[in-house]
Formats: structure tokens, sequence, C-alpha cells
């Protein structure tokens, strides 16, 4: 028969009343912890990248600001051009009509029609210009959309922050 060997413990009193009350984890609450703290940097991940994406909808805005304030100063130099060239096409019309005194009939063709030719060229530059102007004003009308939109984008992005 074998015999037994029994000692007393090899504890001290306050250790084993301190290895009683210390509280062990389970796996769930070790795996929740985990969870929770993975969940808080994501968290913050999200709230920088929305920081981020906040700062380039602002840039965006005033790339579009910019570029409307082009395209204003574009249409107004436009507009001043077609009304010099209105003037200059009223002049030419009265000079027309003042010179020229003591012409031949064939003479006064070949002017006439030089002169039509001009009112045809300053006609067709007329109406270039026009279109040119039409269509920048759709361009900043799109931007104004545009910006609009952005606006509202980046009201969005503040009220979900």
């Amino acid at each position: 028969m074998m015999k037994r060997l029994t000692a007393g413990s090899m504890t001290t009193p306050e250790y084993g009343e301190w290895r009683n009350k210390r509280v062990i984890p389970s796996e769930l609450e070790i795996i929740k912890q985990d969870f929770e703290k993975r969940n808080l940097e994501l968290e913050k991940k999200i709230e920088r990248l929305k920081e981020k994406k906040k700062m380039h909808l602002r840039l965006d805005v005033d790339v579009q600001k910019l570029e409307a304030e082009k395209l204003k100063k574009r249409k107004n130099k436009v507009e001043k051009d077609l009304d010099s060239l209105k003037t200059d096409y009223k002049k030419l019309r009265v000079s027309m009509r003042t010179a020229g005194l003591g012409k031949t009939s064939e003479q006064w063709r070949q002017e006439i029609q030089g002169e039509r030719n001009k009112a045809d060229r300053w006609e067709r530059k007329a109406q270039e210009t026009q279109a040119q102007k039409e269509g920048l004003e759709w361009q900043m009308l799109e931007t104004q959309n545009h910006q609009a939109e952005l606006k509202a984008r980046i009201v969005e992005l503040e009220r979900s922050l």
C-alpha cells in the first residue's frame, strides 16, 4: 500500500484571503471588454473621417465659389464687349449714311456690298458673343446649383455629428 504524505498549507492566510476575494473575469467579460475597446477605436476613426470629409467639402465649396466668380467676371466682360460691338455697329451705320458724296453708282454698290459684309460679320460676332454669354450663364447656374447641394450636404453632415 502506498502512503500518503500530507503537509500543511504553504501559503499565508493573507494570500488565501486575497485568492478567495479576487474576481476572475469570465471569457464573455473579456470578449465584451475587447469589443468595447475596438468599438471606441472605430468611433474615433469614424469621427476623424467625418472631419476630413467635412474639410474636403469646404474646399470644394471654396473652389466652386472661385469658379462662379470667374464665370461672373467673364460674363460681364462678354456683355461689355457685346455693348461695344453694338455701339461700333451703330457708328458704322451712321458713317455709311453720311460719307461718300460724289461717287458713281458702281462705287456705291461696291461700298454698300463691303459695308454689308462688315455688318454681317459684326452681326455674326454679336450672335456668337450672345451664345457665349448664354453658355456662361448656364455654367454659372449649374455651379450655383452644385454649390447649394454642397452647402446642404455640409449641413447634413454637421447634423449627423
